[in-house]
């Protein structure tokens, strides 16, 4: 889930880069791209010491609450 939104957050940081696009545009993909990759390291951690249930859960709410903030 994370790690496909990752991958396609890449691609289109990537595409922004090399078509030259309006530097906020690419600064926008960069942030958010940040902010899952944060969100990724941190699920990891969590189901490292076994806090799988609670760690998903909380994936999907963040996510959703990220993407309403970017948008503003």
């Amino acid at each position: 889930m994370l790690n496909d939104e990752i991958c396609k957050l890449r691609e289109e940081l990537n595409n922004s880069i090399i078509n030259g696009e309006d530097y906020e545009k690419t600064y926008k993909i960069s942030v958010e791209l940040d902010q899952l990759i944060a969100e990724y390291y941190k699920v990891e951690l969590e189901l490292k010491d076994g806090k799988i249930k609670n760690s998903r859960r909380r994936v999907c709410k963040m996510k959703n609450t990220k993407h309403k903030q970017l948008e503003n």
